[in-house]
């Protein structure tokens, strides 16, 4: 099934994020940033992260870009620069919502997934989850986790589908997040064929 839909949206890569793709990351996390104010969800702040909030994830290796490499010839200017998707993923559990009963070091988190609007219902947040679930599978652990909108049924019911289960949601004042989804790894999840991982001369993978 993903395979069918990235070859529709193009040659695509996953690699880890390099400092040159920091602008770009910006650009594609304020774009979805704003898409989901203007649309009621309190997920992100209006208007994306700052750098600084981004920078540490690419020097640790844990931020990734998907490349869309037809569409840096066909958009050019300041959009050539800016990848189809990204996401994080890394061993960092928020303390405010995973606790010590849930054995946070047994999980990987995925953060900061955003898919840019044009290849929205392409299946690449799905591929993204997928390559995520064996990426947690090939370091011995167990789930593959995250966080969500308390607010937001439709986005909750997303992860439900790709098979994720509710564990629960904190309800912190300060927090527009806090429904706590995962999933377990699987090694039997889809292959990615179209989706190749490549090392990055600036940042050491994980």
């Amino acid at each position: 099934m993903y395979s069918h839909t990235l070859q529709q949206a193009g040659s695509l890569t996953l690699r880890n994020a390099t400092p040159d793709d920091l602008p770009g990351v910006l650009a594609l996390l304020a774009e979805t940033a704003d898409w989901l104010n203007g649309r009621g969800i309190r997920q992100w702040p209006a208007g994306g992260f700052p750098a600084a909030r981004i920078e540490p994830l690419i020097a640790e290796g844990s931020l990734y870009v998907l490349d869309d490499e037809e569409g840096r010839d066909v958009l050019g200017g300041d959009a050539a620069h800016t990848p189809a998707a990204t996401l994080a993923l890394d061993d960092h559990a928020d303390p405010e919502f995973w606790r010590r009963g849930d054995h946070p070091e047994t999980g990987l988190y995925v953060h900061k997934l955003a898919v840019k609007r044009v290849f929205s219902g392409h299946g690449l947040g799905e591929t993204l989850l997928d390559w995520a679930a064996l990426r947690v599978a090939a370091t011995g652990r167990r789930w593959l986790r995250l966080d969500c909108s308390k607010d937001n049924p439709g986005l909750q019911g997303y992860y439900r589908k790709l098979g994720f289960r509710h564990v629960r949601t904190v309800d912190l004042p300060h927090r527009a997040s806090g429904a706590l989804f995962q999933r377990a790894a699987d090694l039997a999840s889809p292959a990615v064929p179209h989706v190749r991982r490549r090392r990055s001369a600036h940042v050491g993978t994980r």
